[in-house]
């Protein structure tokens, strides 16, 4: 696995039960995948020699994050090495721009777009949609990163100057709800798809993923078709998680990532198979589990670093009094804003499986029971 945070972490306890061995590629010692124990090699995504070396052997070479040059990759299938996904397939994941192409050219729903080169394209797409718009790197954003809303040209232009490939630019939708669905595909076409989350997000970062969403059947229907559909026609082979806009009760494909995916930590406790185990049968061409809920509420929220950079490691005691809670830590440097590590509960009801998860959450944040 190219990456070794913390999915890689968690794709390396569920390789531990199903007897498989993943070895990583690290940037450091310390990262969350290696202190779990996992086999790894220091190196570089963006170096060949470190993905050659990291592919000696194995039988398959993954990925927990989206950072891997698409040029790399080529060159890594030109070698015979067995990517999963595919490079073809990646790219949409690590190239928003190109994924708004593919998937439009398709017939399938996504917002308005226009890849912005210059000062008269981003004036025309803001007299045609109006201001403020939505800016967005074509490439390399995260958890809200590369994500700004501007309020004019100039500050378009601005965030513009910054990108050498273009500003990827939509309108600024009114957002009734995000959701989430994850899809397993093995690389004879097998797939699968779990139950519709909803994602909650605070400070452009998911905080919350609450499963199943409070959507209507029919609408839940359509979003894990389309999810199976956007799967097979981009030849995806592992995780797919598709992130959805609700607006105006339509759905609208927000994001895209080939791999596993925060909005399915859920799954961990929560359905009878893993996304991770689900990954690593994937890409080894096993079987598929099944990824139904095995409870009718479930519910995840995230740990994040206080400003004052409490460690949520010496508060685990506290948090396990609250009951039916599962902690999962990262093993990370405490810091204000960053992502630590998740609490699940699972139960009857969305409310009260919540309002346990929060508490369990607070805690380890600092906050009190």
């Amino acid at each position: 696995m190219v990456g070794a945070g913390q999915l890689a972490r968690m794709t390396h306890q569920a390789a531990i039960d199903l007897g498989v061995e993943l070895r990583v590629l690290a940037a450091t010692s310390q990262d969350p995948a290696v202190l779990a124990g996992a086999v790894h090699q220091i190196g570089s995504p963006a170096e060949l020699a470190d993905l050659r070396r990291l592919a000696e052997g194995a039988d398959v070479v993954t990925f927990d994050h989206e950072r891997v040059p698409p040029e790399l990759l080529a060159r890594l299938e030109a070698d015979g090495v067995n990517l999963a996904p595919p490079a073809r397939a990646k790219l949409l994941a690590q190239d928003k721009a190109h994924q708004r192409e593919h998937l439009a050219a398709l017939g399938l729903p996504v917002p308005p777009f226009a890849l912005a080169r210059g000062l008269r394209e981003i004036e025309e797409f803001g007299s045609l949609h109006g201001w403020p718009l939505v800016a967005k790197a074509p490439r390399g954003g995260y958890d809200g990163r590369g994500v700004t809303v501007v309020a004019d040209a100039k500050v378009a232009s601005a965030v513009l100057g910054e990108l050498p490939d273009g500003v990827l630019l939509e309108p600024l939708l009114a957002i009734e709800q995000e959701l989430a669905v994850l899809v397993a595909r093995t690389r004879v076409g097998e797939q699968v798809a779990y139950p519709v989350a909803q994602t909650v997000q605070r400070d452009a970062m998911c905080r919350e993923i609450r499963v199943p969403a409070p959507i209507p059947p029919q609408l839940a229907d359509k979003a894990r078709s389309l999810a199976l559909e956007i799967a097979e026609r981009s030849g995806a082979v592992g995780l797919l998680a598709l992130e959805l806009f609700v607006v105006d009760g339509l759905l609208l494909v927000n994001e895209l990532a080939l791999r596993p995916h925060n909005s399915g930590h859920f799954t961990i406790e929560g359905s009878c198979t893993s996304q991770f185990e689900q990954h690593l049968r994937a890409v080894l061409g096993w079987p598929l589990g099944v990824p139904d809920l095995v409870a009718p509420a479930v519910v995840t929220v995230n740990v994040v670093g206080p400003a004052d950079g409490a460690q949520p490691a010496e508060r685990v005691a506290e948090a396990l009094a609250v009951p039916g809670v599962h902690l999962h830590l990262y093993g990370k440097e405490p810091a204000p804003g960053r992502k630590l590590g998740h609490v699940t509960a699972c139960g009857a009801q969305i409310a009260e499986v919540a309002a346990r998860a929060r508490e369990a959450a607070s805690i380890l944040e600092g906050g009190s029971a």
